[in-house]
């Protein structure tokens, strides 16, 4: 890869990044989206968000954790099944198109999650911790599978399951994507015995990114002008995989 792109690419996810955590949100989705506008092959695109996942999660479960939000008894559920889940999704490498449909599709499912604000449910129902590791396992093999680290799906679905409050839910969908990517990067080093070194300097980006956007945001930033630039971005990056 060359000098320039790697400049291009770096430049790209800190501007994501500011973005991302002006609103409260990690970027996952965010960092595939400019990978795939610069036509990133999958097998690169796959460990370098998920490496990416990694860092941006432990900056998240570091504020939600001393905000006090997080909790472990409800979170474990998700993550016991979702480790060895995640290896396997990172192992599997699929074929480019298949990769770039499914990714595709998740990035204008992320767009779309962009225009709705997260609503508290109007009551908490208390389930049977299997139930919460069975859906964790399910989310974590397409976490690894994709690069996604698996919030984009987790975080409305306990909510749509009225599972839990949104700040526990946030919190549980951070510390659940910072497992499952880093179950999910093991196995794909496992399989491919490498790691793009271009990560390197993206990894330096989103932190100095994360850091300035969440100052910013908690500033004068218009959250939902903000959010529907994320929305377009992601859209446009969903339609370039899926159709070119």
């Amino acid at each position: 890869m060359s000098i320039e792109l790697v400049g291009l690419l770096t430049l790209g996810v800190f501007v994501i990044s500011i973005l991302y955590s002006s609103v409260g949100h990690a970027g996952a989705s965010g960092y595939i989206a400019v990978m795939s506008l610069f036509s990133m092959a999958p097998e690169e695109i796959k460990p370098a968000a998920l490496s990416l996942n990694i860092l941006v999660a432990v900056i998240g479960f570091l504020n939600f954790y001393r905000a006090g939000h997080f909790s472990w008894t409800f979170t474990w559920p998700f993550v016991v099944l979702s480790i060895p889940a995640a290896f396997a999704g990172g192992y599997l490498n699929l074929p480019a198109e298949i990769f770039e449909i499914l990714v595709g599709t998740i990035l204008l499912f992320s767009a779309i999650r962009f225009l709705f604000k997260m609503k508290e449910p109007d009551e908490i129902l208390n389930i049977h911790p299997s139930v919460k590791a069975t859906s964790g396992a399910g989310i974590g093999f397409l976490a690894g599978l994709t690069g996604t680290g698996g919030g984009i799906f987790l975080t409305p679905f306990i909510l749509l399951m009225k599972w839990a409050p949104v700040k526990v839910t946030a919190a549980a969908s951070v510390v659940f994507i910072l497992v499952n990517s880093i179950a999910g990067l093991t196995g794909n080093i496992t399989a491919t015995s490498s790691l793009p070194v271009f990560v390197l300097p993206m990894a330096i980006a989103v932190m100095i990114g994360g850091f300035t956007g969440s100052y910013l945001g908690s500033q004068s930033w218009n959250a939902t002008t903000i959010k529907r630039v994320l929305s377009i971005v992601l859209f446009i990056a969903g339609i370039k995989l899926i159709f070119t």
